[in-house]
């Protein structure tokens, strides 16, 4: 891969009444960015999100991880869990993001890719329908894209769906979700991984799937 400047910035985006807080990494000559939409419980600190970010930027993609919730509702989503499963709440963050991003001078003419993981995969998949001119690709992490429901029938961008090959009650999800959709959609199944991708090796697995289907789709001249 070849050696990037990363430029680094903390970034708030408004969404009246609240800000998001993000980070955003823009390495020099990048032509795409991903939008990270983390799972259950997380935040934009999550090491497995971070760390596939890193790769990201090193193969010359921009990224964007945020939270999409605030400190005060992650607090009481550690408590009661029901934030983190209201997709529609999490999909109009992730739309606020990529409104932020298409207006933001640094970012106006980056193509758009989500990664999601567990709850995050439905959010963008959700979002990916309510901008479909802006958002190129979808990659899903150990996702639920099933929570997606209705609209996965609507998902025009071309989605990759990796899940762990011990967790098989995801598996049966994401498949369920794939028989729904129109769009080219492929899963990929890393052998020996479960749901976190904690096993040694599994993660970077990941990381190189993901950063070669954002390589096809948000590259120019790709013929995509």
């Amino acid at each position: 891969m070849t050696e990037f400047l990363v430029h680094d910035e903390p970034v708030s985006i408004p969404l009246d009444p609240i800000t998001l807080e993000g980070d955003l990494s823009i390495p020099q000559g990048a032509t795409g960015i991903v939008v990270f939409a983390h799972g259950s419980g997380s935040s934009r600190h999550s090491p497995r999100n971070r760390f596939v970010a890193q790769y990201l930027q090193e193969t010359g993609l921009a990224t964007l991880l945020f939270d999409l919730l605030t400190q005060e509702e992650e607090e009481i989503d550690a408590l009661t869990a029901h934030l983190r499963f209201d997709i529609d709440l999490l999909a109009t963050r992730l739309i606020a993001a990529t409104d932020w991003l298409l207006q933001n001078p640094d970012t106006e003419g980056l193509n758009i890719g989500y990664f999601g993981a567990s709850t995050g995969a439905a959010a963008a998949l959700i979002a990916a329908v309510r901008r479909p001119d802006a958002v190129m690709t979808v990659v899903s992490r150990g996702g639920r894209p099933d929570l997606a429901k209705e609209d996965l029938a609507d998902v025009k961008a071309p989605t990759l769906l990796i899940v762990g090959g011990w967790d098989t009650p995801v598996i049966e999800m994401n498949q369920s979700a794939m028989d729904r959709m129109k769009v080219r959609t492929e899963m990929m199944i890393v052998p020996g991984a479960t749901h976190l991708f904690e096993e040694p090796g599994k993660l970077e697995e990941v990381a190189v799937m993901a950063g070669e289907w954002f390589a096809e789709h948000l590259n120019p001249g790709n013929g995509t």
